[in-house]
């Protein structure tokens, strides 16, 4: 680890020798940490965290939303888990054309894939956790019932989602106070949302998706001209897979495959291995530039080809084919933003949770959740206070191509988990949120680890920037010197003002049996371990 100034504003990395977690919020960081000091081990606290963040956070998750996770033992190679969501069975490209419908928009009932989140909950807990979920719910229940204070990264989000909110009555009822956002410091309490779910601990996941909650929320969908039907719902299952391991500066990096955007972060390292980015400023425009340059190649392959695994018409193995990425790079040009590499399509949405625990037994778990959109789609049910993603508004409706909604379809998923590995073992849990941000966030804080070596909050830490609307958006950290010199390179550069997602890792020292923590500050969350 290298030092940091202490004159300067920042956090130290958390350290400890047992059982670490790291979240996005303090109430999800206690809740997973008593969890591991209770006993329980890194899957039972991920998923206990997950739950409270689905109530502390709800513009971020909820269980409405998806879920995606890496496990890995010591024992045991990685493991992955795709909980994210599918299209209804009557969702055809044809039903959309019919009815003049030439987009999804993010606000539509047809924006609600069904969500994926709960039924990977509770598959998480039975094939590697030590509880089930009415013990992994109880704080979040206490939570929603008695209420928490809204924190000041919270709030801020609130404020941005208030108009979306106002728009929906379930919405209006449960997440505006006299229709006016909750603001940092406000008491908010979630009956219904609490009920539904005192209903999933006491029943189990089969409440969720085949009983009554499943019965209202197909009701309400319905009633909004949502094609959702109860067999959608009793279908939902989240599906074992392995995740997609690919070399980096003597470390492999381990992504979830498709229909996650995954493999966008590998390719982007593959095209940043041909450059010595160690002799570059960390916070120097050669650097920056070469990251987005390298992003803007990855990403056209992203937008054209990465889809449900049964839709794509190429390979994971081909896209990741060294060959390509040496190509890719031989394409850059250091002085200029080059013209031919074409348009980046970056959706926009930018609202998730990531969290890592690793337990004593060095159980590590990579873990994210999310509504996409603030607020998700920004329908909630009025009879079970559920919030519903807006994950379908990531489908093409183009029939030609690999990404087209189809029935019981999975979309072009952004969420996606995060680890490193040295000689079979886990070195870095880590996730970075944002929507399609997250890919650059993934090679931003690998490369400030394995080309910088920076400790993981620097890491975090250390300023971002991403495209927004065709131009470059820089946070504020970004020195002024090196934005003169990247808009001298043709970027169209703007200091944007909300920060570019935000992230959380733990590293293992195996060596030391050291856990080193790492927590974004642009969230509320921290890092704690014991």
């Amino acid at each position: 680890m290298t030092g940091r100034d202490f004159q300067l504003p920042g956090r130290s990395p958390v350290l400890a020798g047992n059982a670490m977690c790291a979240t996005s919020h303090p109430l999800a960081s206690e809740a997973a940490i008593a969890m591991l000091r209770g006993g329980g081990n890194a899957v039972d606290a991920a998923v206990t965290a997950a739950a409270v963040l689905a109530v502390v956070e709800p513009q971020m998750t909820g269980i409405g939303g998806d879920c995606f996770a890496i496990v890995a033992r010591t024992d045991k190679a990685p493991t992955g888990i795709n909980g994210s969501g599918r299209a209804p069975a009557a969702a055809t490209p044809q039903w959309y054309q019919l009815h003049g419908i030439e987009a999804i928009d993010r606000e539509s009932v047809h924006a609600v894939t069904v969500p994926g989140a709960v039924d990977a909950w509770d598959r998480l807990l039975a094939e590697a956790g030590t509880i089930g979920l009415d013990k992994a719910l109880a704080p979040a229940i206490r939570l929603a019932e008695d209420g928490f204070f809204v924190a000041p990264r919270v709030g801020f989000d609130w404020r941005r989602g208030a108009e979306k909110l106002a728009r929906d009555p379930g919405a209006r009822q449960f997440y505006l106070k006299d229709g006016k956002p909750y603001a940092a410091g406000d008491r908010v309490r979630l009956p219904a949302l609490a009920k539904t779910l005192r209903t999933i601990a006491k029943k189990g996941r089969d409440a969720f998706y085949k009983g009554e909650i499943a019965e209202a929320l197909v009701r309400h969908l319905n009633s909004l001209g949502g094609l959702h039907t109860l067999d959608d719902f009793a279908a939902t299952t989240a599906s074992p897979v392995k995740p997609v391991i690919n070399p980096y500066r003597g470390v492999d990096m381990v992504e979830m495959p498709p229909n996650t955007q995954g493999i966008t972060a590998q390719l982007m390292l593959n095209i940043l291995e041909n450059f010595d980015l160690a002799a570059l400023d960390p916070l120097g425009a050669e650097r920056l530039h070469l990251e987005m340059e390298a992003m803007r190649s990855a990403f056209r392959f992203r937008d054209q080809m990465i889809a449900d695994p049964e839709a794509m018409r190429v390979s994971v193995s081909d896209l990741l084919d060294k060959r390509l990425g040496r190509d890719l790079a031989a394409y850059i040009d250091m002085e200029r933003c080059s013209a031919d590499l074409g348009p980046v399509r970056v959706p926009v949405g930018s609202d998730t949770v990531y969290l890592s625990v690793v337990d004593t037994d060095r159980m590590a778990v990579s873990f994210i959740n999310s509504l996409f959109h603030t607020f998700g789609s920004g329908i909630c049910d009025p009879a079970t206070g559920v919030l519903y993603q807006s994950r379908g508004s990531a489908f093409s409706l183009d029939p030609e191509h690999p990404n087209c909604i189809a029935p019981n379809k999975r979309p072009m998923h952004t969420l996606i988990p995060a680890m490193t590995m040295r000689d079979g073992r886990v070195e870095l849990a880590y996730g970075v949120m944002g929507a399609a941000y997250q890919p650059v966030g993934h090679v931003h804080v690998a490369t400030n680890v394995y080309d910088y070596v920076m400790d993981i909050q620097q890491a975090i830490d250390a300023p971002r920037l991403f495209f927004a609307d065709g131009r470059l958006g820089l946070e504020r950290g970004i020195p002024e010197a090196a934005r003169a010199a990247l808009a001298a390179k043709g970027h169209d550069v703007f200091v944007v003002d909300r920060p570019w997602g935000g992230g959380q890792g733990i590293m293992i020292d195996w060596e030391r049996g050291l856990l080193i923590g790492g927590s974004d500050p642009r969230k509320d969350g921290c890092a704690l371990g014991f």
